[in-house]
């Protein structure tokens, strides 16, 4: 489907909400198995005798080979479309979430299941369901790419109730089955009836792309070797990096955090879908903040004050204002990591290599998202506790932030000579 014909908003809402609506689905089954691991490491490490290492390897497995697999899967997106990648993942990242239930015992097996995961998560990671929301908005993509991420929130806010309950009701085997049928084959029916994607054929491209490539070409920004040169860019790579390895580390622990804290599973449940509702708040307040506002401090200050959800929950800070405190930080500043790499990515690179930049950075941000939740297992088991891996959190997010905020202003870039010279400059 073409956009073109699209001459407002509303005309390219009228058409494409079942898309948004479809991929904000499919978009939380990807995110079922991060917000929900938390839940099971009580039950695995007592029923196993696991340690916080193994258990947070698992995860750790399945984002890395999730971000390895993600070039070749963006081909094949750009060769079958969307929607024949989506719905098998759909029903073999079901049948990867209920294959849990049988492990054994066995660390080696636990790895194994979730690199085969990982495996099965790449068909519906956020390239598979962006990719299609494209095609179908141009004056409203931006909210329409907004609401799509908005499915992890979902997924925040809702798992670790539904998860706890399943359980502490019929086990954690029963859990991991349940909730993949649940979750998963609710996201087929959905995607099945109304997940469209304009894929456009291999024939049809190859005609446009003298067009394309032309357009492109006029298009203002850096070149990759320019790129490599703006220290604004390296540091944006390094504030994104520690911030999400901190973060996400912190976000699959959280759980058993607020749990060896004192409070009972169901109140940890309770607070968890506190910090997704917050999340939602981050996702779609912080682009607005970002136009309106200075974006340096808005982006610097932001990042900055995730600190606040790692001090609160350091020993001798338990106070169940500051945990709740804690957790509307934790969901706001979850909604706004990507939004804010994702503005400043093009802000200084500009769009003639935005693929490139950006794609380069989100690579960065997939690791710092699959070493994190092993950093924090290994530094529990290291230290005896959190407290090390909060403080760690701390300074990781209050640097994260000095960084953005010490970002020079972005250049204008309004034509070709312009952006040469803003080039030049930076």
């Amino acid at each position: 489907m073409s956009t073109s014909k699209a001459t407002t908003a509303a005309d390219e809402w009228r058409g494409g909400w079942p898309v948004v609506l479809s991929a904000m689905v499919g978009y939380s089954l990807f995110s079922v198995m991060l917000s929900g691991a938390g839940i099971f490491m009580e039950p695995l490490g007592k029923e196993f005798g696991w340690n916080r290492t193994i258990l947070s390897a698992g995860p750790a497995i399945a984002t890395i080979v999730t971000a390895l697999l993600s070039p070749p899967v963006g081909m094949l997106i750009d060769r079958f479309g969307s929607r024949r990648l989506a719905l098998p993942g759909i029903l073999v990242t079901t049948a990867g979430m209920s294959a849990f239930g049988l492990i054994t015992g066995s660390p080696m097996q636990w790895y194994v299941v979730w690199g085969l995961f990982g495996v099965a998560l790449v068909m519906i990671k956020t390239t598979v369901w962006s990719a299609a929301v494209v095609t179908f908005f141009e004056k409203g993509r931006g909210l329409a790419l907004g609401l799509t991420i908005v499915g992890t929130a979902v997924s925040q806010a809702a798992v670790p109730a539904l998860g706890n309950w399943l359980i502490e009701d019929y086990g954690w085997r029963q859990a991991y089955a349940y909730l993949g049928l649940i979750w998963g084959l609710g996201t087929f029916v959905i995607c099945y009836f109304l997940f469209k994607d304009g894929f456009v054929s291999a024939s049809q491209r190859k005609a446009e792309a003298a067009a394309h490539a032309a357009a492109v070409a006029s298009k203002p920004g850096l070149t990759v070797r320019e790129a490599l040169c703006s220290s604004a860019l390296w540091r944006l790579l390094l504030s994104s990096f520690i911030v999400m390895l901190t973060t996400q580390g912190l976000s699959v622990h959280l759980f058993p955090i607020l749990t060896e804290s004192g409070i009972s599973r169901a109140e940890a449940a309770g607070m968890l879908a506190i910090s997704g509702a917050a999340a939602v708040v981050g996702k779609l307040a912080t682009g607005v903040l970002l136009d309106r506002f200075r974006p340096n401090w808005i982006g610097g200050l932001t990042l900055a004050a995730a600190a606040l959800v790692f001090a609160p929950l350091m020993e001798g800070a338990r106070a169940p204002a500051l945990i709740v405190l804690a957790m509307l930080a934790n969901g706001y500043a979850a909604g706004t990591k990507t939004n804010i790499t994702l503005y400043f990515a093009a802000g200084f690179g500009g769009m003639k290599n935005f693929g490139v930049i950006y794609g380069t950075m989100s690579a960065a941000i997939a690791l710092a998202a699959g070493v994190g939740p092993l950093v924090a297992g290994v530094m529990y088991d290291h230290f005896g506790g959190y407290n090390e891996f909060l403080l760690f959190g701390v300074i990781s997010c209050v640097v994260g932030g000095a960084l953005v905020m010490s970002l020079p202003p972005m250049p204008r870039w309004t034509d070709a000579e312009e952006a040469e010279a803003e080039a030049a400059l930076a």
